[in-house]
């Protein structure tokens, strides 16, 4: 971590230690506003759509985002943008039209128990135990990158630098519960452009702006990474076509539906807000953001590739072991003044936070909901699973200290991330999807898709070259990224396969239990919004919708 040791002043310090302190604060005023358990997990359902759209959009920005997508960017170029465009867009404005009815008008505190109340106890289960897990390596990610910026700054040893980080987490979230974590959601958003805006202009001006990196990215031979197709680097799919299928239905559909849609971290801001109006908006006003990240993201990683010694060499073939996750480290390094090093050292502080406490705060909720009441302690008062969502935040905290030793073997985090993704979120969405249209699918194929969707993804992650490193028996010819989209398409596949076969052999549920579970047995009433037709067009979740829908159509085209 050497080479990693930032410069910083006194004044950068004082910019770092005074965002501490906010974040803090807001989780001691948010403290005053919990009174029960639903002020805890979901704010009351009380908070304005733009509270929510922002800290929606701003806890997926996180280290996926920052580190890992400008790792993608500085390892495959313009294909990382697939990322945005084709696996995130479409899915946010889909949640925001078509699911958020289903979720908000039925009053579940989360995903979990909109899967038992559809298929019963077995599959709620499944997904709970799965979700839970699944947070805590995320979390663990999000600490490990938390702490390797206090490493770098305070040059702490690794260790000492998770603890602190981690508490600093905890804190807040212990404190204030979610309504904590969404008003420091939206302050960090603000500061996370606030660092990353000036690292990519002022990265653009040292390299000539945009036609002089162009230029540079040519010269050095890597002229394919200025397009977004047909990535077959990033998606590690030799054949051109086979890579634009893989990554159009496993990443843009399986992957991407997968994630936005049944992924609670996300849901749970929608579900925090005062109407069906504001929940549907949510997402949809975070894709308008959404759609714009990756210019002060990726392209930061595509300068790195022409700017930092490190990273040239790497790309030269000089540096086999680079750890691409440092690429933007990197930059800010040779690259900042002091006084924009603090604020931007502030802003990475800020993305990792976020992340990590959407990933806390997903999880103490499912885990006091829908593990701790529903098969542990059923019917105690509310104030007892006030304290068990405390104590499952001290938990998972430290559990994510062990998980986040894990994320540290990964020299890209998207390849470790988007497996986990095939694992917990791909046979999800089938499950959900099939579900919520088809009223014939049984409460027995609800579980055993699940089980064997996620069964599916395993076995295809191992038997890839490398999605587990050493472990993988490299078997199939697909590696890094690539094995996460065949492994979600195999879990989407045989999720589907399972369950539709296994529904025709098993008995389904009556009809008059559907309704507000299966389309079809769902009122209109209850799957619209009831205030949809006075609101002004800038309000309207479907007009916003289609606009989000033509802009981003318009940037897949201008940057194929």
């Amino acid at each position: 971590m050497d080479d990693l040791r930032l410069d910083a002043t006194f004044v950068d310090y004082l910019l770092v230690a005074a965002y501490f302190a906010v974040v803090l604060l807001i989780g001691a005023a948010a403290r005053r506003r919990v009174s029960d358990s639903l002020d805890f997990f979901l704010s009351g359902r009380s908070l304005p759509a733009w509270v929510t759209g922002l800290a929606f959009i701003s806890a997926n920005l996180g280290a996926v985002e920052i580190v890992g997508m400008s790792a993608n960017g500085a390892q495959y170029g313009m294909s990382t943008m697939h990322y945005f465009w084709i696996g995130a867009v479409p899915a946010m404005l889909f949640l925001g039209v078509v699911m958020m009815p289903f979720y908000y008008g039925s009053k579940v505190r989360s995903v979990p128990e909109f899967m038992r109340r559809r298929f019963g106890t077995g599959a709620h289960l499944v997904n709970a135990l799965s979700f839970a897990v699944a947070q805590i390596l995320i979390a663990g990610i999000n600490l490990f990158l938390l702490a390797t910026i206090v490493e770098a700054l305070l040059g702490w040893p690794l260790w000492l630098s998770l603890i602190v980080a981690a508490a600093v987490v905890l804190s807040y979230i212990t404190l204030g519960g979610l309504s904590a974590a969404i008003y420091n959601e939206v302050l960090q958003f603000f500061v996370i452009v606030a660092a990353l805006l000036p690292l990519t202009l002022i990265g653009l001006n040292r390299v000539g702006g945009v036609g002089g990196l162009v230029d540079r990215v040519t010269d050095a031979g890597r002229a394919e990474e200025l397009t977004s197709w047909p990535a077959t680097d990033l998606s590690g799919i030799g054949s051109p076509v086979l890579s634009v299928i893989g990554i159009v239905f496993g990443l843009g559909f399986v992957l991407s539906f997968g994630y936005w849609t049944t992924n609670f971290v996300e849901v749970q801001r929608a579900m925090a807000t005062k109407s069906m109006s504001a929940a549907r908006s949510t997402p949809i006003i975070g894709a308008f953001p959404k759609m714009f990240v990756p210019f002060i993201v990726v392209i930061p990683g595509i300068i790195a590739t022409v700017l930092v010694p490190e990273v040239i060499e790497a790309r030269e073939g000089a540096a086999s072991d680079f750890d691409y996750n440092n690429a933007i480290l990197l930059l800010i390094r040779d690259t900042l003044p002091n006084g924009l090093l603090g604020v931007a050292l502030a802003g990475l502080l800020a993305a990792f936070m976020a992340g990590m406490a959407a990933n806390i705060s997903a999880f103490n909720t499912v885990f006091s909901y829908d593990l701790w009441q529903q098969y542990v302690k059923k019917d105690r008062s509310d104030g007892y699973y006030l304290a068990v969502g405390r104590w499952a935040t001290v938990g998972a905290t430290v559990a994510a200290i062990g998980t986040a030793i894990i994320a540290s073997g990964y020299t890209n985090l998207m390849d470790y991330l988007q497996t986990l993704f095939g694992f917990f979120n791909a046979p999800l969405f089938a499950t959900f999807i099939l579900g919520m249209f088809w009223r014939r699918m049984t409460p027995t194929a609800g579980w055993m898709g699940l089980v064997s969707g996620t069964l599916a993804a395993v076995a295809v992650a191992f038997l890839s070259e490398d999605a587990f490193g050493t472990a993988s028996l490299g078997v199939l010819p697909i590696g890094g990224q690539g094995a996460s989209f065949v492994a979600a398409s195999a879990a989407f596949v045989v999720d589907i396969v399972v369950s539709v076969v296994v529904s025709q052999v098993t008995a389904p549920k009556p009809v008059a239990q559907l309704a507000g579970l299966v389309y079809s047995e769902t009122p209109k009433e209850q799957r619209t919004d009831p205030d949809a037709h006075r609101l002004p067009w800038y309000q309207s979740p479907t007009k916003l919708a289609g606009i989000a829908l033509v802009m981003v159509i318009i940037l897949n085209v201008i940057f194929r």
